[in-house]
C-alpha cells in the first residue's frame, strides 16, 4: 500500500497545515494539499517497520521484487507526459528538459537498476582462513527514509526508492514542499503495482517534518539529498541513533579548459552541463577555469551561447531556461550577482534585472562573470542558479590547484583535444565524479556521489544497490 497525504492520518482542515504549490512562471496557486504531520511520519515508519519485520517483501526472491519494479516502470512509461507536465508546472523546468531528464532519466534508471539486480550476487560461499565454509548473504538494511529536494524530484526519488525496493527494504519518502505533486502521482502508480501493505509511504512536508523522520528510532537508513548545511544536521541526527546515512550534498564544480580545446565545443558543452534546469543542479559546472592566454576566446564563446538562450514560459517547447523554483531562490541568486560585481568580477552578460518581456515569474537572466579569482564568494559558494564564473590560470598545475581549492568535491570536468591528457588531469582533481569533454553524466551503472562538503556514500551503480544491503557471514563447520 502507498500512504499519501490523501489518507486519513495526514488530513487536516487547518490552513496552517497545508502546502501551497505556486507556479514559478505565473506566481499563481497551482494546488493546495494537506501537509503530513509528525503523527503521519510515526504511522508511516510503524507501517514500514511491520512490512520489514513481519511482511513478505524482505524474504521475497529478488526476481519477484524485480518483476514488481518492472511493473512500476511500465506504468511510469504510460504516464510520462503527465508526469513531465506536472513537474514543469510545479518547479518551472522547461517542458523539453522535463520530458528528457526529469522523467526520461528516472524511467531509464528503473530498467537499469533491474538489470543490475538480475546479475547481482545475492549469495556467495567462500572458504574461510580456518577451513570453514563461509556463507555470505545480502540482507535489506530495513526501513529507509528517503529525503529529496525539489530540483530533480523524480530522478532523486527513483535513485533512492528503486534500489531500496530491489534490496528488500521498506521506504518512507519525504518530498520537498515545493514539489509534492509529482511524488503523489508516483504514489498513485505505486499503489497499482501490488506491493505489500506499508512498504512505501509518501509524506510531504517541510524541513521540520524531515528532521522528525531522520531522527526516528524506527528508521534503519537515511538517504538524503540537499544542501551541505542540512546534510550536517541530518548526519548529527543519525549519529544519535547510529542510523546508517548517505549524503549527496552541494557542489561548486570546476570545468578545466585546456589550451588545446575548441571554444565553440566548450561553450556548447558547458551550456548543457551548467545551465540545464536553470542551473539548479548540484553537479553543475559553475567555475570555468580557462588558460589566461586564451581567456577572451572562451569568454566570447560562452557569452554568445548564453546570450542566445531562450528564457521564458516553461510550457513552451522553445524555452531553454525557465524560472527558478521560488521567489526566495530568485532573490538569493540575484544577491549573488550583486556580490560578484562588488567583489570586482566583470559582468559579461546577464545581471540582476528581470529578463526582457517577462513581467511575472521568478526569473534570473543567464549571467556570466569574467576576471574573477577563486577567493571570491561567487567562486566558492553554491549559487544554484544560471550564474557562471570564469577564472584564468597560467599552467596546468595552477588549473588543478584552483579546481581543488574548494570546500566541495562533487563533480568536475576537463575539456581538451587529447582525451588521454584529460584523464591525467581528472586523476589529480579531488572529486567523487568527473567528466572528460563532458559534464559528468548520471550513468545508472556507475556510482555517483561526492567528497568533502559534498557528502559521502554513493548512489547509482552496484554501489548504490549495496548501500541498501547488509552483509551477513555464516560460518559452517563439518557436522558433529
Amino acid at each position: 500500500m502507498c500512504i499519501g497525504v490523501d489518507t486519513d492520518w495526514s488530513r487536516s482542515d487547518d490552513e496552517a497545515d497545508t502546502i501551497e504549490v505556486i507556479s514559478p512562471h505565473t506566481e499563481l496557486l497551482i494546488a493546495r494539499i494537506a501537509a503530513a504531520q509528525p503523527a503521519a511520519v510515526d504511522a508511516a515508519v510503524a507501517a514500514a517497520r511491520a512490512a520489514v519485520d513481519h511482511g513478505p517483501w524482505p524474504r521475497t526472491p529478488p526476481q519477484e521484487r524485480i518483476a514488481a519494479v518492472r511493473r512500476l516502470a511500465e506504468l511510469y512509461g504510460q504516464r510520462r507526459d503527465e508526469m513531465a507536465e506536472l513537474i514543469s508546472r510545479e518547479i518551472g523546468a522547461p517542458i523539453r528538459f522535463a520530458q528528457r531528464a526529469q522523467v526520461g532519466l528516472p524511467a531509464m534508471m528503473m530498467s537499469a537498476f533491474c538489470g543490475l539486480a538480475e546479475t547481482y550476487p545475492w549469495q556467495d560461499v567462500r572458504t574461510g582462513f580456518f577451513g570453514s565454509d563461509v556463507h555470505l548473504r545480502k540482507d535489506p538494511v530495513g526501513v529507509v527514509a528517503a529525503i529529496v529536494p525539489w530540483n530533480m524530484p523524480q530522478f532523486l526519488i527513483i535513485t533512492k526508492l528503486v534500489p531500496a525496493l530491489l534490496a528488500g527494504c521498506a521506504v518512507v519518502v519525504k518530498p520537498a514542499p515545493e514539489s509534492p505533486l509529482d511524488a503523489l502521482l508516483l504514489a498513485e502508480m505505486l499503489g497499482q503495482v501490488g506491493l505489500p501493505d506499508g512498504l512505501v509511504s509518501v509524506v510531504p512536508g517541510d524541513a521540520a517534518l524531515g528532521a522528525h523522520l531522520v531522527s526516528h528510532p524506527g528508521v534503519d537508513k537515511v538517504s538524503f539529498t540537499g544542501s551541505s548545511a542540512a546534510g550536517r544536521a541530518v548526519a548529527a541526527a543519525c549519529a544519535g541513533n547510529l542510523t546508517k546515512v548517505s549524503l549527496e550534498l552541494g557542489g561548486k564544480s570546476a570545468a578545466i579548459i585546456l589550451d588545446d580545446a575548441d571554444p565553440e565545443t566548450v561553450a556548447a558543452g558547458v551550456r548543457a552541463a551548467s545551465l540545464s534546469n536553470s542551473g539548479q543542479i548540484c553537479n553543475a559546472l559553475t567555475r570555468i577555469v580557462v588558460p589566461a592566454a586564451r581567456e577572451q576566446e572562451f569568454v566570447d564563446a560562452l557569452a554568445e551561447r548564453m546570450s542566445a538562450l531562450v528564457v521564458g514560459d516553461p510550457a513552451d517547447p522553445a524555452t531553454e531556461l525557465g524560472p527558478l523554483v521560488s521567489q526566495r531562490q530568485q532573490h538569493r541568486v540575484r544577491d549573488y550577482i550583486g556580490i560578484g560585481g562588488h567583489e570586482g568580477a566583470r559582468l559579461v552578460v546577464g545581471g540582476a534585472e528581470q529578463p526582457a518581456g517577462l513581467d511575472t515569474g521568478w526569473y534570473v537572466r543567464p549571467t556570466l562573470f569574467a576576471g574573477a579569482d577563486n577567493s571570491m564568494r561567487i567562486a566558492r559558494e553554491e549559487i544554484f542558479g544560471p550564474v557562471l564564473t570564469v577564472i584564468a590560470y597560467r599552467d596546468e598545475d595552477e588549473a588543478i590547484a584552483i579546481a581543488n581549492d574548494s570546500d566541495y568535491g562533487l563533480a568536475g570536468s576537463v575539456w581538451t583535444a587529447d582525451p588521454e591528457r584529460g584523464v591525467g588531469i581528472a586523476e589529480r582533481v579531488r572529486t567523487g565524479t568527473f567528466g572528460v569533454n563532458q559534464g559528468y553524466t548520471m550513468d545508472p551503472y556507475a556510482p555517483f556521489g561526492g567528497i568533502k562538503d559534498s557528502g559521502y556514500g554513493r548512489e547509482l551503480g552496484r554501489e548504490g544497490l549495496e548501500s541498501y544491503l547488509d552483509t551477513k557471514s555464516i560460518a559452517v563447520a563439518a557436522g558433529a
